[in-house]
């Protein structure tokens, strides 16, 4: 790749294998929608085969050196590459309400922030795929009754079906990390609609792991529930016990509660 530059004050480490981005471009199906967003291109070693398919390729990058370099070297893009912050950016005025999919080797130090901003527009981006700290992509894809399962497991696989797809080394990157990467793939669920209320359901989940180490009967005492249902079996286990549909149950039974 030419003129790499690493920008460190971004968290971010730029792809220098081809062949790591050729797979991450080929996780996606391209099911279910026509246009992909990638987040973060940097100098475009993954958007160069996001062009190759057939679908919309639309770039969102925060740093100007790479917009620069991308709008000279990537004419396919034309006025497609967005000047802006993912984690501030309102879709609507490019994307209306067209679905898409969203795709990039994403800074680590803000890797989860852009999977909580992508769960908060659900219904719009059937699909997600991307790389991250190999640490986190296990995280949301990690099953309960692991130490890794955590928040961002649960929240992530209530809409989608997650998938770690494969792990990549520190010397593919510039510069390199100190730890390895993995690839993910979420596809949303074709239900992705809670039968809870979902406010609640994520403030639920959030409340239960940031003590984990306590049962729910004492990590869920904020929420003043009755006798009769502190008593409740489900709230003599720990938070990395419980499934999605779990979760969705001990929502229900709160809200029934009068909370």
């Amino acid at each position: 790749m030419d003129k790499v530059r690493a920008k460190k004050h971004l968290g971010q480490h730029f792809l220098k294998d081809e062949s790591v981005a050729k797979d991450i471009a080929d996780a996606l199906s391209l099911e279910g929608y026509n246009k992909v967003l990638e987040i973060g291109p940097g100098m475009g070693v993954l958007t160069k085969y996001l062009l190759e398919k057939p679908v919309e390729t639309y770039v969102i990058e925060i740093d100007t050196e790479s917009v620069e370099y991308l709008s000279a070297h990537y004419l396919k893009l034309h006025d497609r590459i967005i000047s802006e912050d993912f984690l501030r950016y309102n879709l609507k005025p490019v994307f209306g309400d067209e679905q898409l999919a969203i795709v990039g080797n994403f800074p680590y130090n803000i890797s989860t922030q852009i999977v909580f901003r992508t769960l908060e527009m659900r219904d719009r981006i059937p699909e997600f795929a991307g790389m991250f700290q190999k640490e986190v992509a296990e995280r949301i894809c990690e099953k309960k009754g692991s130490k890794a399962y955590g928040i961002l497991s649960v929240l992530a696989q209530a809409f989608y079906d997650a998938e770690y797809l494969f792990t990549v080394p520190e010397h593919v990157f510039i510069p390199p990390p100190k730890v390895k990467s993995g690839v993910l793939r979420l596809k949303r669920k074709e239900n992705y609609h809670l039968p809870c209320d979902e406010k609640l359901f994520f403030t639920v989940v959030k409340t239960a792991f940031n003590q984990r180490r306590k049962t729910l009967r004492n990590s869920l005492k904020t929420y003043n529930l009755s006798d009769s249902l502190r008593e409740d079996s489900i709230f003599g286990l720990r938070p990395e016990q419980l499934s999605v549909d779990d979760f969705i149950v001990l929502t229900q039974k709160i809200a029934a509660d009068g909370i």
